[in-house]
Formats: C-alpha cells, sequence, structure tokens
C-alpha cells in the first residue's frame, strides 16, 4: 500500500507533463466558463480524465504515489498561479485576450466565428442585460473568463426589477 513501484522523480515528471499537456488543451479549448460547456465537452472531459490516469500513474498503484501525485498537481497549480501574477508573458500564455463581439449596434460576424459562438448565444446575452437588441449595444466583449459584458447605447437600457434577496434560516 505504502510501497513505491516507480521512482519518485518519474512520478512527479509523468503528472507535471499531463498537466501542462492538459492545461494546453483546455486553453485551445476557448473561452467557456464551466456551466457554459455543453454536453459534448463534459463527454470529452470525463473521459480525458479517465485516459490520463494510469499516464499518471504507471504501473504504480500505491496509496503513497497517489499522495505523491496529488501533491506535485496542487504544486505545480500554485506555482502556476504564482507566475500568471508576477509574469505577464505567463498571464498572455495562459489566458486569452478579451474579443470585441459588437460595436455600434452591429455584430461583428468575423469575431463570433472565430469564437465559435452562435447569434443565438450572444442574442441572449445582452437580453440578460436588459437589451433587447444588438442595435442598442455600444459594445460587446468576451472576456477572458468566458463572459459577455455589454456596454448600451445611451437610453438604450430598460429599467430592470431587482431580484429580492431571501435568506432562508431554519429554526430547530
Amino acid at each position: 500500500m505504502w510501497q513505491l513501484h516507480v521512482p519518485v522523480w518519474e512520478l512527479m515528471a509523468r503528472s507535471t507533463l499531463i498537466y501542462l499537456v492538459l492545461l494546453a488543451a483546455l486553453r485551445l479549448f476557448g473561452k467557456r466558463e464551466v456551466g457554459q460547456f455543453t454536453l459534448m465537452d463534459l463527454v470529452v472531459i470525463l473521459l480525458v480524465a479517465n485516459a490520463v490516469q494510469p499516464a499518471m500513474t504507471g504501473p504504480d498503484t500505491s496509496l503513497t504515489g497517489g499522495l505523491l501525485i496529488i501533491a506535485t498537481l496542487v504544486a505545480l497549480n500554485r506555482l502556476l498561479g504564482l507566475a500568471r501574477a508576477h509574469l505577464p508573458w505567463v498571464e498572455r500564455l495562459l489566458q486569452s485576450p478579451p474579443r470585441v463581439l459588437a460595436r455600434n449596434g452591429k455584430w461583428i460576424r468575423a469575431a463570433l466565428a472565430k469564437e465559435e459562438l452562435s447569434l443565438e448565444d450572444c442574442e441572449m446575452a445582452i437580453r440578460e442585460h436588459g437589451i433587447d437588441d444588438v442595435s442598442q449595444v455600444e459594445l460587446a466583449v468576451l472576456e477572458a473568463d468566458g463572459m459577455i459584458s455589454v456596454v448600451p447605447k445611451e437610453g438604450s437600457l430598460r429599467p430592470q426589477r431587482q431580484r429580492p434577496r431571501v435568506r432562508i434560516v431554519r429554526r430547530i
């Protein structure tokens, strides 16, 4: 249970390589939030997770090996987080820049195609911002985190009702 069947450096190297390859693949995947994944995206992620497990562990099935892999992945994730915060080139490498999707009331079709966004998805996003039609949009931007920010033209924003916040407290 505790005895490793491969050297420590090999488990760390395998984990690091798989982490970096998956990070690059997900970076190329596009600007989507986890909640925006399609069913096909979810299936791919689950299958990839299942497929890479043997590549990380190799012939090792020990608890020690699993704990070492977890420690390696967490440390690598932390190091990349620090690098993003302090090295601008790492930030540019890991995060795509925002892309303008609409300007002055018109969709930029080339930008929609480049980001593989449907017109219906973009129209839904502007409606969520309280805007009925793209003609009322000054600027719509697909942000690096996958959200669409919308700046309405002056006077285009319809008043929105705030949803009341309700806190439910159970008393025993």
